[in-house]
Formats: structure tokens, C-alpha cells, sequence
């Protein structure tokens, strides 16, 4: 359980400040340590997330394993030979992007490039939504901010009754 708080805490918008108080998390892990390595085991729980959370999906990683999930980042590298014939495309439909402006995934100069360059790959891209304070989990962490980015985007289509 000590591991789901660390990693769930760890890189969320409510994740203890490190030194220097950069609230930004990465999630690139360092030659020679872990991923858990970095992480701490928060002292309180953030008011999104309860011990009785954590409770559920240690019981059901207990039951069927991380073999799932973390087979994803094992086969990685296939992942990006398989996408191959994809590069360059362009994502055609409407779309809105969400994401919490502390989550690792956008914080590093890659994940800013990506973000910066985010309407060539996607023309009819209609918002970049960056909710101040919020980490990786983003629906778990401000699901009010997440559902009000996703009506406004929806009325535009779906105007309500």
C-alpha cells in the first residue's frame, strides 16, 4: 500500500514539495535507481484520495498483479516501432486537451515541446486546458475542472436543452 500512496501521491498536484519548492514532477527515473525511489509515502492523504482508495486497488493488484500494467512500459520500444506508420499524422476530429500543469508528462522540455507544437498534430484542436495545481491524475484530482473543460467543449456540438 506504501507503494500506490507514493506513486498516486508522488506524482499528483498534491505531492509533498521537494527542495526548492518545484512542483513540477517528473517522471523520468534516474540511471541506477527506481521509480519509487524518489517518491515519499505522504504523511496525510490529499482530499481527493482516501487510505480507503488505496485499500481497494491494493486488494485488486493483489488479485490480479502489476504484470498488466507494467507490461506497457516493458514493451515500449515495440510500442514506438508499431506507431511508425503514424508518424506525422494528424488527429482530424475536434479535440480538447486537458492536463494538470504539475504532471510530469508535460513538465519536461519534451512534453513542452509537445504542447507547443500541440495544434500542428491536431488542426481542429478547440482548447488546451491546464488546470493550476493538479499533477498526473487529473479526473481523480479536480474531477469539477475536468467535467466544466469537458461540457464547454461538448456544447459546441451538443448544446444543451
Amino acid at each position: 500500500e506504501s507503494a500506490l500512496r507514493k506513486v498516486l501521491v508522488g506524482i499528483s498536484g498534491d505531492a509533498p514539495n521537494p527542495a526548492g519548492g518545484d512542483r513540477s514532477r517528473t517522471l523520468n527515473v534516474p540511471a541506477g535507481r527506481g521509480f519509487l525511489d524518489g517518491l515519499v509515502d505522504p504523511p496525510d492523504m490529499p482530499a481527493w484520495l482516501g487510505e480507503a482508495d488505496i485499500a481497494v486497488y491494493a486488494a485488486a493488484f493483489r488479485k490480479n498483479g502489476l504484470r498488466g500494467p507494467f507490461n506497457w512500459y516493458r514493451n515500449i520500444d515495440r510500442n514506438w516501432a508499431l506507431l511508425a506508420p503514424f508518424q506525422g499524422a494528424r488527429v482530424l476530429p475536434p479535440a480538447l486537451f486537458i492536463a494538470g500543469d504539475c504532471d510530469g508528462v508535460i513538465t519536461t522540455p519534451m512534453g513542452q515541446r509537445a504542447l507547443e507544437t500541440l495544434k500542428a498534430g491536431v488542426p481542429n484542436l478547440r482548447d488546451k486546458v491546464l488546470i493550476p495545481g493538479a499533477g498526473h491524475w487529473i479526473q481523480q484530482e479536480r474531477p469539477t475542472e475536468v467535467n466544466v473543460a469537458l461540457l464547454r467543449f461538448l456544447a459546441a456540438d451538443y448544446p444543451p436543452n
